[in-house]
């Protein structure tokens, strides 16, 4: 479950495209997370999928005819428009953004379209031709000028068997601008939260480097998590094998020099810094132009500390730590509570089943300066950064003028 989509009324609307199959993954998805996925299929979309395809993996009725007696909403049929959260059309065909560009309401989708208050998401799937055709960018432009989201189309291999754009952006990334979209008034709007995420890299020569087994992953996710909360987000990212996520301004890095220039460039503007990166401690004092070569049986390597960019970032905001430890955790955690200045700190046992380095769970305690320490079953990262965000607020609030 994802709690922005929870019980979130999401109108899809399923146009005549090859890409089809990827909006039963779409309502799948949007499903197995807690959204109410209500269907339109125009004519051209049941030629490639049926309605029993949608209704088997939504368990909702699926509107295919302004008239069919079927549906719940065939009487009224703005009723979907009403009460939707947010309006998705994907895959939209150049015949269907025309008809959205002119106006024209001749059935479920084109009405519920105009109908609608809700936000509406455009998702554009096409032959590369068609996608560049001049019309097609004017009306594109036109639903824009008018409040609609664009996403896409990506680049890639098309039906007609021609390379170029006009491929249905993925699953995961529709779901990413749907999230965005659902969130962007939450708890947190208005707010800007820096997150730093990944394994620093430590470069020897050309070839070789210090690095360590962070993946990145529960820095993507407190990224996503804030964004659904309407925060705006930069996510600070040393190399991970993670996309870059949706509607989040993502800055790439490798050390943690370099990571630190970010911090001070944004932190200082932000609410609140989120330091889940793991930071190198050290670092070669010199790098070598070229690829050293085995000429002994050893090599010595002089390393230098790098900075703490906690306890050397200055500002108002509230600060949040990780602690990643393999024994004494809480005792180790508190310490590094005391010693950077924290607001909050979050402990994990790296040694912990599914909950160290590289998997998608986590158990952790979140401990805040006032010593009060909180402990949390395993769950997932995203369940995580929540319960986190969930305490940044709580200070926010505490510390926001009247």
């Amino acid at each position: 479950m994802i709690p922005v989509l929870i019980g979130k009324h999401v109108v899809l609307g399923v146009t005549g495209s090859i890409a089809c199959y990827k909006a039963l993954d779409l309502a799948s998805k949007l499903t197995q997370a807690g959204a109410l996925v209500e269907v339109i299929m125009t004519h051209g979309a049941s030629q490639f999928v049926t309605p029993l395809a949608f209704r088997s993996l939504t368990h909702r009725q699926v509107t295919t005819s302004l008239s069919c007696p079927q549906s719940e909403h065939s009487i009224e049929h703005v009723a979907l428009a009403e009460k939707a959260d947010v309006v998705v059309v994907a895959p939209a065909t150049a015949h269907c953004i025309a008809k959205a560009a002119l106006g024209l309401a001749d059935d479920p989708l084109t009405t519920t379209l105009l109908a609608t208050q809700a936000p509406i998401i455009i998702a554009p799937a096409m032959d590369g031709h068609m996608y560049q055709n001049p019309a097609t960018q004017h009306n594109l432009e036109k639903l824009h000028a008018r409040g609609m989201t664009i996403v896409g189309p990506d680049k890639g291999r098309l039906a007609s068997g021609i390379t170029g754009i006009g491929r249905l952006i993925e699953t995961q990334q529709l779901i990413g601008h749907i999230r965005a979209i659902l969130g962007r008034n939450g708890y947190l709007a208005n707010k800007t939260i820096v997150i730093s995420a990944g394994g620093t890299q430590e470069h020897i020569d050309p070839a070789r480097m210090i690095t360590n087994r962070s993946s990145g992953k529960m820095g993507y996710a407190l990224a996503e998590a804030a964004r659904d909360q309407g925060a705006r987000t930069i996510l600070i990212s040393a190399p991970t094998s993670l996309s870059d996520p949706v509607a989040v301004q993502v800055i790439k890095v490798e050390t943690a020099l370099e990571m630190q220039q970010q911090v001070n460039q944004v932190a200082s503007k932000a609410e609140a810094l989120i330091m889940a990166a793991a930071v190198s401690d050290y670092r070669p004092k010199t790098t070598a132009t070229r690829k050293l070569k085995k000429d002994s049986n050893s090599m010595d390597i002089e390393l230098v500390k790098n900075p703490d960019i906690l306890v050397e970032t200055k500002g108002s905001m509230v600060k949040v730590g990780f602690a990643a430890e393999s024994n004494d955790l809480i005792e180790n955690a508190k310490l590094k509570l005391v010693q950077k200045g924290l607001d909050l700190i979050v402990a994990n046992d790296i040694t912990t089943p599914n909950g160290g380095f590289g998997t998608d769970t986590n158990k952790v305690v979140i401990i805040s300066k006032n010593g009060v320490e909180e402990n949390f079953p395993l769950m997932s990262k995203e369940s995580v950064a929540h319960q986190i965000l969930d305490r940044i607020r709580v200070l926010l609030d505490k510390f926001s003028p009247c």
